[in-house]
C-alpha cells in the first residue's frame, strides 16, 4: 500500500503513529499545495465536509492555518472555544466525541491532556487532529521539515540542535520527527530537563532504521558546533506561567544568541522557533531578527502542511 493510501482516513495524533514514507508524504503534498497556492489555485478536496475545530487553549497560526485550509479546499470550519465546548465537565469526552462524529467529518483538537485527543479519534469515528497537547505537538514538525528542506533541499543528515526546555511537546515532537527522519537530534538543556527515559528509548529505535544520532548535552559548545540548524522554544509552556522564574534562571545559559551562533563553525546554520517568541528571553531580539525570514517561512508553512494532513487523511485529491 502507498503512502497516498495508508493515510487515508487516519487520525493524526503523534509522528510516532507514522512511517518516514508517510511523513514524506505529507511534506510532498504540503510542497504541492504551497505552489499551487502562490499561483492562485485552490482546490475542492474537501468539499462539502464539515470540519470541528476544538480549542482548550487559545491560538494564532493552528487556527488560522486549519481555518484557511478548510476553506481553501472547499470545507466549513466551526471554531469551537473553551466557551463553547467545556470537554470532559458538562459532558464526558467520550461523549462528545460520539456526538461531534455524527454531525463532523473531521475534528481537530488543542488542548491540554494529550488522552482527550486519544478519546476524540477513539470513539468519534472521524479523522481527529493533533493541534496542539501537552504531550505532543505534530503539526508544528512538519511546518519545520518542509521549511528545513525549503533551506537545504534535503532533510537527512541534518544536523539538528533544540536549546531550552527538553522536556515540553515540541522538543518530544522534533526529537520523534527527527529519528524517523533521520537527522541528527542534539537536545541541549540542563540534566533536570531531559526528555522522559521512555521516549528516548523509542526514539533510539526509530533511529537505528534512519541511521540517525540522538544525544543530550548541557554543553552549549560541544551541542551546537557543526549544527545546521538551531531550534528554541519558550521557557515556560502556555499553563505553566508559574514555572517562569525559575525557568528562566536554569534555561539562560541556553539562550539562542550570537555568541551561541558562532560556536556552530558555519556560516549556514539557520534559526528556527515555532512562536511566539520571547525575545530577551529563550532568543535575542538581533538573531530573531537575522533569521526573521526563515522563521515566518515556517511559520506560514503551518498551513500548507496543516491543510495536507486534512486532504490526506479526509480528502479526495
Amino acid at each position: 500500500m502507498d503512502a497516498k493510501t495508508s493515510l487515508k482516513g487516519r487520525s493524526f495524533l503523534t509522528l510516532k503513529d507514522f512511517t518516514p514514507e508517510e511523513i514524506g508524504y505529507f511534506l510532498d503534498l504540503a510542497a504541492k499545495l504551497k505552489a499551487d497556492k502562490k499561483k492562485g489555485i485552490t482546490g475542492n478536496s474537501l468539499k462539502g465536509k464539515n470540519i470541528a475545530l476544538l480549542f482548550e487553549k487559545p491560538s494564532t497560526r493552528t487556527r488560522c492555518s486549519f481555518t484557511i485550509g478548510c476553506v481553501d479546499e472547499g470545507a466549513h470550519p466551526e471554531y469551537l472555544g473553551k466557551d463553547d465546548i467545556q470537554l470532559g465537565h458538562k459532558e464526558s469526552v467520550e461523549d462528545t466525541a460520539r456526538v461531534l462524529g455524527r454531525m463532523f467529518d473531521g475534528i481537530e483538537f488543542r488542548g491540554f491532556l494529550h488522552e482527550n485527543v486519544e478519546k476524540l479519534a477513539k470513539y468519534s469515528g472521524v479523522p481527529v487532529w493533533n493541534g496542539l497537547t501537552d504531550d505532543y505537538h505534530p503539526t508544528q514538525i512538519l511546518a519545520d521539515f518542509l521549511t528545513l528542506r525549503e533551506q537545504f533541499g534535503e532533510i537527512k543528515g541534518l544536523n539538528f540542535v533544540f536549546a531550552g526546555d527538553g522536556r515540553n511537546n515540541m522538543s518530544n515532537s522534533l526529537m520523534i520527527g527527527c529519528s524517523k527522519m533521520g537527522l541528527n537530534f542534539t537536545c541541549l538543556a540542563p540534566k533536570s530537563l531531559w526528555p522522559n527515559e521512555e521516549l528516548v528509548k523509542q526514539c533510539e529505535e526509530y533511529a537505528k532504521e534512519s541511521g540517525a544520532k540522538i544525544c543530550f548535552t548541557e554543553d552549549v559548545k560541544e551541542a551546537v558546533e557543526g549544527a545546521d540548524c538551531i531550534y528554541t522554544d519558550v521557557w515556560a509552556s502556555m499553563g505553566e506561567e508559574d514555572k517562569a522564574a525559575e525557568r528562566i534562571a536554569l534555561l539562560r545559559p541556553y539562550q539562542v544568541n550570537k555568541e551561541m551562533l558562532e560556536m556552530t563553525g558555519k556560516d549556514t546554520t539557520v534559526v528556527m522557533h515555532c512562536l511566539p517568541a520571547v525575545k530577551g528571553h529563550e532568543i535575542t531580539e538581533d538573531v530573531f531578527e537575522h533569521y526573521a525570514d526563515v522563521i515566518f517561512d515556517e511559520a506560514e508553512n503551518r498551513m500548507h502542511t496543516i491543510k495536507a494532513v486534512m486532504v490526506a487523511t479526509l480528502g479526495e485529491y
